[in-house]
Order: C-alpha cells, then structure tokens, then sequence
C-alpha cells in the first residue's frame, strides 16, 4: 500500500486543491496572509500523512505526525473562518469546505487510534 492511497490522504488532497482553487478569488492584499497561510496549512495535512506512513515501523513517529496532520487541519478550519467572515467564500462554500476538513479529522483519529492497522508495529 502507498500513502496516496490511505483515505485520510486522498480526502486531504481533495480539500487542499479545492482550497487553492477558492483562494484564487481571495483579494490582493491576502497574499501573504490567508491566501499563503491557508494554502500551507491544507497542504502540510497531506505532506504529514505521507510522511506518518513511511515512519509507520516506528509507532510513536507514526502517531506523532498524524497528530501534526490533524493540527494542521484545525488550522486550516481556523482560516476557514476567517475567510468566511471577511466575506470571501459564501455559507456553502465555507460548509463544504469544513465538512470536507471533519471527515478528514475523522479520519485522521481513526488512524491514530489504530496504528496497527496501517502498518505500524504495535507491541
């Protein structure tokens, strides 16, 4: 099995290039703000699934860095919020968006509450 074919992966990917995609429309001067951040945050989900999966022989590694994945998905339902206040996506978007981010979550702490059953050597 790779890594771009765990579920948690694949969803996280999905919002993340949906995400790049509504962030085209953010205005100018979020840039280097939340366009960046938001962007960052959904595509550091993704990058720290892949990562848990190669140190899967080490347990606590594997944890650890599904931890930093589902981190980076409260973050990123964070700029979310904000995006949503300040007007930039509409309610549906913003719902879409953050249901796509608590299946990912969902998906996430199934894996960190059972490693062994993603390769990782639970003693």
């Amino acid at each position: 099995m790779d890594f771009k074919s765990l579920k948690a992966y694949e969803k996280a990917f999905e919002l993340a290039m949906d995400l790049f995609e509504i962030s085209k429309s953010f205005p100018r001067e979020e840039t280097y703000s939340l366009t960046d951040q938001i962007r960052r945050s959904s595509r550091s989900i993704c990058t720290n699934i892949a990562e848990a999966y190669r140190k899967r022989i080490f347990p606590r590694h594997f944890i650890s860095k599904l931890t930093d994945s589902d981190a980076e998905n409260a973050e990123t339902q964070s700029w979310l919020q904000f995006a949503r206040r300040c007007n930039y996506i509409n309610e549906t978007d913003f719902k879409n968006l953050t249901n796509q981010s608590l299946e990912v979550g969902k998906l996430l702490n199934y894996m960190i509450n059972n490693p062994g059953k993603f390769g990782a050597r639970v003693e």
